[in-house]
């Protein structure tokens, strides 16, 4: 009995570490300002079986994403894309439109390459009035909801609001609220890990 455990224990970890987890993102998911090592990408890895991979850089928008992910989904065949971009779109007042029509695009070429998306909703200061901001806030359900495809909640909601977690810019966290947003992200991550097979694939 024991040794038929130790197989099933076996299986499900190798088919864990079979499936990849793509992060794809801008500087809040690239540990700005910070040692690599401290951002909560990296402190999510040490807590799931999933290999992670953060594909984010600081400064990213939807635009320069979409140039990049080819190679990426290329290089890495993840299993799950979390797409986590927009804000800095946003930030530079580019258009609802050319923001949501990029997203799409990134979540095609997803598709495209059998790796599942999910889509973060990202929000925005107030900068260029609530007409923007509310129509910005609306691409996120909306394209989940065309492509039925997992919304996951902005990490940043809940650390935004507290100063002493945030840099002195008032955009990126800091190295004290990095393990905060691995929490928050944990169980999100969990319920995807919950899906795996256990049994292996022919």
């Amino acid at each position: 009995m024991r040794i038929i455990l130790c197989f099933v224990l076996f299986i499900i970890s190798q088919n864990a570490l079979a499936q990849k987890f793509m992060i794809l993102g801008d500087s809040l998911s690239a540990a700005y300002g910070l040692q690599e090592s401290q951002g909560w990408p990296a402190l999510l890895a040490e807590k799931t079986e999933l290999t992670l991979i953060n594909a984010s850089i600081s400064g990213e928008t939807t635009g320069g994403a979409l140039a990049r992910l080819p190679a990426l989904l290329k290089e890495h065949q993840p299993t799950w894309v979390l797409i986590e971009l927009g804000g800095n779109d946003g930030l530079r007042g580019f258009t609802p439109q050319l923001i949501e029509d990029q997203l799409q695009q990134i979540i095609i070429t997803a598709k495209q390459h059998n790796a599942q998306p999910i889509l973060m909703q990202i929000r925005i200061p107030p900068n260029y009035g609530p007409r923007y901001v509310e129509r910005f806030t609306a691409i996120y359900p909306a394209l989940a909801e065309q492509h039925q495809i997992p919304l996951w909640p902005f990490f940043m909601d809940e650390i935004a609001i507290k100063p002493e977690l945030m840099m002195q810019d008032g955009i990126h966290p800091t190295a004290e609220a990095q393990p905060l947003i691995r929490d928050i992200m944990l169980p999100l991550l969990a319920e995807l890990e919950s899906t795996i097979e256990l049994t292996p694939t022919p």
